[in-house]
């Protein structure tokens, strides 16, 4: 048996177990680059664009086969980019000055990643997309087989620098018991994609590299930590009881309370009406993504395809709670048919409600589509805006909702300046939603997608505690609800103390409300409140995680 250490980075999706690692594969490597005679360029074009479409449709075809629709959703979109015709030009305009297929399809992608990174916001996002569509086109043009998630023939804990979002989203649960990366964040497609498969992932986490093939490990996705040193019984007895208690924790079902008995309504973070078939029961819905609907879109969707779209979600949900997110876009996600202005600093421009500034057709259209589909299926909606952050803009929305007959009209929380004036925001809507994702990013000035600053977008930061407790109090005050959307909901331990701080329902994936609603019934409100009380006092967030835990004990 190896010598037993503990390697520690960010859990982002709970539940533990144990096995053997195996470790991705690297980067394709390329062959020293040769100058290509101008009489083989065509070839070499032609060679490189046949890559780039195998790429594409290899991708198409990925996402046939996935069963998750956020798997297949972003598996759809990297296709698209692999196809894109810019970089198709890149390509052509490398070939052309003698590199060959292999070695101008790295440098087109790498071009393309620069201007993504520098770009930030949701473009930053798509920088892992352009790393694997490089790689595997590269593969292509060299004639080697696509770059993929090993297959040892047993169960192991699947461990790489980093994961794409097609290794991750066609990976096999029944085989990879659990995720483990160097880079990645909380909000990384490796972190959605493992609380949407219910395993237990760690990210972030430097000491990775040291892991050897084969060597066992126990994996904690709660706390993030790695045990090394673990026998063959001891693993057993690990994934045995790791085992037991999803059985367990998924037969239970019920409203979420507390101990004793106070109500925290546990709703869903969905994209469309296929979200709703995981067979996990909940309260109804807290964040409607919308935007799936717009994304990756030359034409804006009509309004009776709004419609139809928005009336599957409310027949599946008749008598729940359905809150609908309207889009969340902008120049930090592009939508073609927008015709935005490019911005220096797209996360910080034209973004959610904003995108009303310039373009309200948009808006007004997705309210009458809400409308429609709650008329025709007799559903009383939920309807909130992203990125508001004055109540200025709070009043605005409530008035152009409430002029179409909408009721319950709320906000998200994703920015500072809108928790710190939290009952002024309370004053015009009935609720308010928290985006901890987003409000991790600008209170702590971290771009989501920077794997070297995960620390800060850890939710247990202290300072975003607070920002929580601040939108929670003047919910009380107002005597209206305030919940959290973001995947902050989904730890078990978070969802105490959240609830502590005052929050009135939590919203996440499908897999993480058996874990969350077991949590909160073991607890009393005075207990939540002790473990919030506790963490907010704390200096950094692993200070945080270790107090509120005592605290609630």
């Amino acid at each position: 048996m190896s010598e037993r250490r503990t390697l520690r980075g960010l859990g982002v999706s709970p539940g533990s177990t144990a096995g053997p690692v195996r470790r991705m594969a690297g980067l394709i490597r390329l062959p020293d680059p040769t100058v290509v005679p101008p009489d083989d360029r065509a070839a070499e074009l032609e060679k490189a664009e046949h890559a780039l479409r195998e790429t594409s449709d290899t991708l198409t075809a990925l996402a046939a086969k996935a069963a998750e629709p956020t798997a297949r959703e972003i598996l759809e979109a990297q296709s698209l980019i692999a196809a894109d015709p810019g970089l198709r030009d890149s390509v052509e305009e490398n070939t052309g000055a003698g590199m060959d297929a292999a070695h101008a399809i790295a440098a087109a992608c790498a071009h393309h990643r620069r201007a993504l990174l520098a770009a930030g916001g949701y473009f930053a996002e798509r920088a892992a997309d352009l790393d694997d569509i490089g790689n595997r086109a590269v593969a292509a043009a060299l004639g080697l087989p696509m770059p993929g998630v090993p297959d040892p023939g047993h169960p192991f804990v699947l461990v790489a620098e980093d994961l794409s979002p097609a290794d991750t989203a066609t990976l096999d649960p029944e085989a990879v018991l659990a995720l483990v990366t160097e880079k990645g964040g909380p909000t990384s497609h490796t972190a959605i994609l493992a609380r949407a498969r219910g395993l237990p992932a760690v990210v972030a986490c430097p000491g990775a590299a040291m892991l050897d093939d084969g060597e066992a490990v126990a994996v904690d996705g709660a706390l993030g930590e790695i045990r090394t040193g673990v026998g063959q019984d001891e693993a057993a007895a690990i994934r045995q009881r790791a085992a037991r208690e999803r059985d367990r924790l998924r037969a239970s079902g019920g409203p979420g309370r507390t101990a004793d008995g106070h109500p925290v309504k546990l709703l869903l973070n969905i994209g469309s009406a296929a979200d709703l078939e995981s067979g996990f029961s909940a309260e109804g819905v807290g964040l409607f993504r919308t935007e799936f609907l717009f994304l990756d879109r030359r034409e804006a969707p009509g309004l009776d395809e709004q419609i139809a779209a928005y009336e599957a979600v409310f027949r599946a949900l008749p008598g729940g709670r359905v809150i609908v997110r309207t889009l969340d876009a902008g120049t930090d996600k592009p939508l073609p048919f927008l015709n935005l202005p490019e911005e220096i600093n797209p996360a910080l421009g034209i973004r959610g409600l904003r995108v009303d500034r310039l373009r309200p057709g948009v808006l007004d259209t997705q309210l009458d589509a809400i409308v429609a589909a709650a008329r025709s299926t007799g559903v009383r909606p939920w309807v909130m805006a992203p990125m508001v952050t004055t109540a200025a803009e709070a009043a605005a929305f409530a008035r152009k909702a409430g002029a179409r007959g909408i009721t319950d009209v709320g906000a998200m929380v994703e920015v500072p300046a809108a928790a710190l004036q939290a009952s002024r925001l309370l004053a015009e809507l009935g609720f308010l939603s928290i985006g901890t994702n987003d409000l991790s990013q600008y209170t702590c000035a971290a771009d989501r997608q920077h794997g070297d600053l995960a620390d800060l977008l850890d939710p247990w930061q202290p300072a975003l505690l607070r920002l929580v407790a601040e939108c929670a109090a003047a919910g009380e005050r107002a005597g209206k609800p305030v919940g959290v959307c973001g995947e902050a909901a989904a730890d078990p331990l978070l969802a105490v103390v959240l609830v502590g701080l005052g929050v009135t329902s939590l919203s996440m994936s499908a897999p993480s409300i058996p874990a969350v609603r077991e949590s909160l019934a073991r607890h009393t409100l005075e207990e939540c409140r002790a473990a919030a009380g506790a963490a907010l006092e704390a200096g950094d967030p692993a200070e945080a995680r270790r107090s509120a835990r005592s605290g609630s004990d």
